[in-house]
This record gives structure tokens, sequence and C-alpha cells, in this order.
């Protein structure tokens, strides 16, 4: 009888090890509170369905509220879900955001500033109306993100603000000047805030993806000079593989990470050996190949 006891006493040892285990591995976010801008399709989709999966509860913002709805329905579990209709151009819609947020669950923990679009034309034929407003989607929406969430993470004395950039953010890459610019800006943001709230329990991430295969091609807005730019059939990056690294970037804490990983070659290449890079770029582009 006693062996017996002890052996039931084993089993539950070995299955609370198992479900802790179990817990950790699949569940990392539980007890978080995430928002993600930019999150009826694409990365921010991807992003909002993993941040679920492994626990968290997950506010979708866009400025499609159909997208949204449909959105949450692909991800399922919409008690652990709420979506917020959000232009980060307008701060008004920011602090609703955060405020609505806040009311439903108390803190925010995650904040991902991933809304944002492409112009495809040159420098010297782009529209400037079109520049300004993607400037103000991909920079300064990202930079009102993160006045709007910063003095709430400070007074928790932790949280993550997630920035969405692009490895055309280390890269330029002819006919999506303007855009490459508002991604070089976000990396500097980035990191100087990393900086400035180091101290504050406040962390901040840049993630870089390079191209990867979502819609972000189909809603590229685009130029006079567009189709002399247009990349054509490409094989990259999944979506769901942003959202993986974005996650283990952030539960180990990084500065940022670029996704494929492989792009941190290009990258490096770049550095010290820009002409060669630009070269090869410029080749390609007057051969279509």
């Amino acid at each position: 009888m006693q062996e017996s006891r002890q052996n039931l006493a084993a089993t539950r040892v070995c299955l609370t090890g198992a479900s802790q285990a179990f817990k950790s591995t699949y569940m990392r976010l539980e007890g978080k509170v995430a928002v993600i801008t930019g999150a009826s399709m694409g990365i921010g989709e991807a992003m909002a369905k993993l941040f679920v999966d492994e626990g968290a509860l997950v506010v979708l913002s866009s400025r499609d509220e159909k997208r949204i709805e449909e959105a949450r329905a692909r991800i399922g579990r919409p008690e652990r879900t709420l979506g917020i209709f959000c232009d980060v151009r307008n701060r008004e819609d920011l602090d609703r955001l955060l405020g609505l947020t806040l009311h439903n669950f108390g803190r925010v923990d995650i904040w991902v500033n991933n809304a944002g679009f492409g112009l495809r034309d040159t420098i010297a034929d782009m529209p400037m109306r079109d520049c300004r407003n993607m400037f103000e989607t991909n920079l300064f929406g990202a930079i009102e993100g993160i006045q709007v969430v910063a003095p709430v993470m400070m007074k928790q004395g932790s949280g993550t603000i997630i920035n969405v950039s692009s490895v055309a953010g280390h890269i330029p890459v002819p006919g999506m000047g303007a855009y490459c610019a508002t991604k070089f800006a976000l990396n500097a943001v980035g990191k100087t805030a990393r900086m400035e709230l180091a101290s504050t329990g406040v962390k901040v991430m840049t993630v870089c993806p390079g191209y990867i295969e979502t819609n972000f091609s189909k809603n590229v807005v685009r130029g006079s000079q567009a189709n002399k730019f247009d990349p054509g059939a490409r094989k990259g990056g999944t979506a769901e593989q942003v959202a993986r690294a974005t996650l283990e970037g952030y539960l180990k804490g990084k500065r940022e990470v670029v996704v494929p990983w492989f792009y941190n070659i290009a990258i490096k290449f770049y550095q010290l050996i820009p002409g060669v890079v630009e070269g090869f770029m410029s080749k390609r582009l007057a051969t279509g190949k």
C-alpha cells in the first residue's frame, strides 16, 4: 500500500512537471496584454495569432473594422482578443486605443507599431502627397505610439515596445527610396528610445523583415515610374516566420531582429562594401533579373 502511494505521488510530480513544462513552452505569454497596430492581415495578424496561442490577451487594431473582425475570426479564441479601430495618423485614435485596452485589461505589456505601407516610385517623380502620407503612417504613427504607451509602461515599471521596420531600413532599394527613408528613420528612433528608456524597465525592440510573402506588395502605392521597379514573382519568408522571430526576440530581450536570418549577411555586406552592393542592385534593376 505504501509503495502504491509513493508511486501515485511520483506520478503526480511527473504530471505536474510535465504540465509546467508544457505551460512554459507553449504559454510563454500567459497574463500578458499585447496591442498590435495594422493587425488585420499579414505580419500583424500572424503576430496576433501566435501571441494568442502563447496565452496573451491581444488587441488588434486597424483602419478597417471589417477586416479586424475577419482576422479575429481566423485567429479564433475571440474571448482572448479585442478589435479596435485606429488610424495611427491621428493621436486621438491612439489615445483611444490605449484607453480601451486599459479599460478592458488593466495594463499593456507589449505594444507593436506595425501599421505601414509602401510607395513605389523614383525620388525624382514620386507625388509628395503620397510620400508625406506614408511618413505619417510608417514613422510618425510609430513615434506617437511610443509617446502614448511609454508613460503607462514606465508607471508599470515594465513593458516592451516593438517597432516593425524592414531590411529596407538598412539597405536602400531603388524605386522604394521614400519607404526606405521611413524605415531608416524608424530604426534610429527605436534604438534611441531603447537607450532613453533603459533605466525605466521599458524595452524597445526593432524587427526588420526582408522580403515577406504577404499582401504588402498589393497594397503598395504606385507612382508614375512604379513599373520600372516591380520585382515580379519572388519567393520570400512568411508572416508566421516574422511572428515567431519577434516572439523569440521579445522573450530574449533583443534590441533588433532580422528575419529571415540570412538578410543579416546582406546588411553586413552593405555596411562593409556599399559600392559593390549598390552596383549589384543597379545591375539587377537594369536587366530585370
